[in-house]
């Protein structure tokens, strides 16, 4: 997944028919009031604050008048205007949203000038680039697809906003391509393959965004654990369980109140008894928060006893359950939930040690994404915006600025490819979030990794240098799996349910030939689990030809038969999953091969 050049014409022909877009959208729906209109992977998007709903019926109308815009030959026109004059323009152009967006710019950047674009009638603030006219664009290249909700600015605090979706490509026969492969894809969605492989559930009466794991799901789960815990022992780190309540003053201390407030569960208010000096009674309230993030805990673990600098680099890593109150329209399968559960982990040390530690947290994502074979992703190092009003980041420039510069160097000494973003930064230090997109073309952050040069300092974390006086460790927050939610979503989706042996629910399923062969299959079976392969006899009422052919949809990565040649030879014909021709195998072979898959965590797609 790589990001358009905004040079390009694809980006500026998707950036262009968005404009048409917001055109034909005012016409079919005067008053309508403007958001952002962006280029993206696929297409583009407009955002709208409607005076009446726009419906998925109506989308063949706004196409009709998109490509009677197009006919017309309209020319983009830039213009630069002063900040005085850009402002007088947008206030007659009667758009709130670009007149808050226009000042903050102005504010923030000491902007003396600010761009616009028009074509025909239509004008937009927009830095561009665009095409210079409208029949450069294809006329039957882009197709209206869907329509959604979304927050202004993205923050659940703004208004709710009508965003329309496009595909756009250079020519129909590319578009055409395009929605064929989407439509091929979406048979992969994690909540459709997630729901017919029994994989989770969410069920109205546990609560929105709080899945249930069922055994398959379950067993996914447990082995990206067990990955994490072997790579993460290789790397020297240490495993810690901690509550997942904890006490109001914590997060007033971590600066995550009042922060994230509006993301957490509303506090457990528990009265308790005490008893005073003179024997009186006195009733003591204390505030419970579900925690919204483990580092507290891991600070607290740190400051269970005196540290020294050859204790550091310390590396605490727990897989620990965390809950956010998301809103319930931004709730999506298992991308976007309330209740999840981290592979989440906090490296403390020296100013010394930092570089090399983030540069090793780095090269275990890489590792970890080749296990998986991720190939379609991209870093976005995060970094504050100085321009921003103080209070939303700690007030340290020069912090800032050391950290920043250590994260550039660390992720250009990995040779990762990376982009730059500012304003993005969590609030005490820089990140690297990497950025993968679903089968229904949603860009999201599957893993991040945190620079903190602050909130060690407000915890009182030290240690005692080589020179006997105490300093503050720096602090790395890292989830290379992310969530198992997001992340096993994603995988569903990846492998399109075909998991590789090492981490598929059922790796085995040992079909016979008929009931005759039943005590040669449990045979099988039971060597196979004695080695904690997970294998299963099919035992249901079809027929042998329909057995193979459930297995098969179920995806099963190995499919054992065993009939009457098989069991006076001692052996088992072995059908893989998408691998056209079968082997026959020896018990002892066949094992072996499984238990070697299994180690090494391949994906066998050919013999």
């Amino acid at each position: 997944m790589k990001e358009m050049d905004p040079n390009s014409f694809l980006y500026k022909m998707r950036h262009s028919l968005s404009h048409v877009l917001a055109q034909a959208v005012q016409q079919v729906r005067p008053g309508a009031v403007l958001g952002f209109g962006p280029p993206i992977a696929n297409g583009f998007y407009y955002d709208f604050l409607l005076p009446e709903p726009i419906t998925t019926d109506d989308l063949p109308k706004i196409e009709k008048a998109m490509r009677k815009i197009i006919n017309k030959k309209q020319e983009f026109k830039l213009e630069e205007l002063s900040a005085e004059d850009a402002l007088k323009r947008i206030e007659d152009m009667g758009e709130p949203h670009k007149m808050e967006y226009a000042k903050e710019l102005i504010e923030k950047q000491n902007l003396e000038s600010l761009t616009f674009y028009t074509n025909g009638p239509f004008v937009d603030m927009c830095e561009g680039p665009h095409v210079s006219n409208t029949s450069e664009l294809p006329h039957d290249g882009f197709k209206l697809h869907s329509i959604a909700a979304a927050y202004w600015r993205g923050d659940e605090k703004n208004v709710s906003m009508t965003r329309i979706y496009a595909y756009a490509f250079p020519n129909k026969k590319e578009l055409r391509e395009y929605v064929q492969k989407r439509e091929e894809a979406l048979k992969n969605d994690h909540r459709k393959l997630g729901a017919e492989f029994d994989i989770f559930h969410i069920d109205e009466d546990v609560g929105k965004g709080l899945p249930l794991w069922l055994p398959n799901g379950t067993v996914i789960r447990q082995e990206l654990e067990k990955l994490a815990e072997e790579l993460e022992f290789q790397a020297g780190y240490q495993r810690v369980a901690t509550p997942q309540i904890t006490k109001e003053g914590l997060y007033h201390t971590s600066g995550h109140l009042p922060y994230y407030e509006d993301t957490m569960y509303p506090p457990m208010i528990l009265e308790e008894a005490h008893m005073d000096e003179s024997g009186e009674e006195l009733t003591v309230e204390e505030r419970y928060y579900l925690r919204p993030m483990n580092c507290p805990h891991h600070h607290k673990v740190y400051a269970s006893r005196p540290r020294s600098y050859r204790d550091l680099p310390l590396r605490l890593a727990e897989y620990g359950a965390v809950f956010r109150f998301e809103r319930s329209g931004a709730l999506q399968g298992l991308t976007r939930v309330r209740g999840m559960t981290m592979n989440d982990a906090h490296i403390y040390c020296t100013e010394e040690q930092a570089k090399q530690e983030f540069i090793n947290v780095m090269e275990l994502h890489r590792r970890e994404y080749e296990i998986f074979e991720f190939n379609d992703y991209y870093m976005r190092v995060s970094l504050r915006d100085p321009e921003d009003p103080k209070g939303k980041y700690v007030d340290n420039p020069e912090a800032w600025a050391h950290s920043e510069k250590l994260i550039r160097e660390a992720m250009d000494e990995t040779g990762l490819p990376y982009v730059i973003r500012k304003g993005e930064a969590a609030f005490y230090g820089p990140k690297v979030d990497v950025q993968f997109q679903t089968v229904t073309d949603r860009e999201f952050t599957l893993s991040t990794n945190q620079f903190d040069f602050a909130v060690p300092q407000r915890f009182g974390l030290t240690y005692i240098g080589p020179d006997g006086e105490e300093h503050t460790p720096y602090c790395i927050h890292r989830a290379p799996l992310g969530t198992h939610e997001r992340f096993i979503g994603f995988l569903i989706e990846h492998y399109g349910g075909a998991f590789p042996t090492w981490l598929a629910p059922v790796q085995v399923r040992i079909v016979a030939v008929s009931d005759k062969f039943n005590d040669y299959a449990r045979k099988v079976e039971g060597m196979l689990r004695a080695d904690m392969i997970r294998a299963e006899i099919d035992d249901s009422n079809e027929t042998f030809n329909k057995k193979v052919r459930n297995n098969t949809v179920r995806r099963v990565p190995i499919v054992l038969i065993v009939g009457e040649k098989e069991m006076l030879d001692g052996t088992v014909t072995v059908r893989r999953y998408k691998i056209r021709e079968q082997r026959t195998m020896d018990l002892a072979t066949m094992r072996e091969m499984i238990l070697t898959e299994i180690k090494e965590r391949k994906h066998v797609r050919e013999w």
